[in-house]
């Protein structure tokens, strides 16, 4: 599939698919009948701690978008990774009734560095609770003075020439 497209997928406030394109048939291995009316955590990879979508639900349905990194589930059983913008719909009264996804693909960069905390979080989701998951997250994102929204800015946003080429001389010398 092509890493440059986007997904573009609408849910209800439960997660029930409404609509999706293309690009997320083509690269979840579903068909947009398999996928429509589902909730749309099939496509959420077991990798992935539950307290980040605690967090991105409470954002949505109290009104607020959110941008998270994901790792996503494939029907073949593979794996890909995804910056997600969601954001709430309202209706005339102002009440969230539906929520949007624009998902575009993770860079390598972004992975290696989020990977580490979401394997701490599950880690720690086994042996307690999510609340557990929540708290440590708070506690990392509190140490480095940033919002949740401010870290996963912080990876995502353009590093620069510089960072591109010492990356590539890394890879040279690896």
């Amino acid at each position: 599939f092509d890493k440059k497209g986007f997904i573009l997928s609408k849910t209800d406030t439960k997660g029930n698919i409404l609509s999706l394109n293309s690009d997320l048939c083509d690269i979840s291995g579903y068909s947009e009948k398999e996928l429509i009316g589902k909730q749309h955590n099939i496509l959420r990879h077991p990798d992935m701690p539950k307290a980040i979508f605690h967090l991105m639900w409470r954002y949505l349905l109290s009104g607020r978008a959110i941008t998270v990194v994901m790792k996503n589930l494939t029907k073949s059983g593979e794996y890909y990774w995804v910056i997600a913008d969601l954001k709430p719909r309202f209706n005339e009264k102002g009440a969230v009734i539906a929520l949007t996804s624009f998902q575009k693909f993770a860079t390598e960069d972004v992975v290696d560095e989020i990977e580490e905390l979401y394997e701490t979080m599950l880690r720690i989701e086994k042996v307690h609770e999510i609340k557990s998951s929540i708290e440590y997250l708070d506690g990392f994102l509190e140490e480095r003075k940033v919002t949740y929204d401010g870290f996963i800015y912080q990876l995502i946003k353009p590093k620069g020439v510089i960072n591109s080429i010492l990356k590539t001389f890394k890879k040279m010398r690896a």
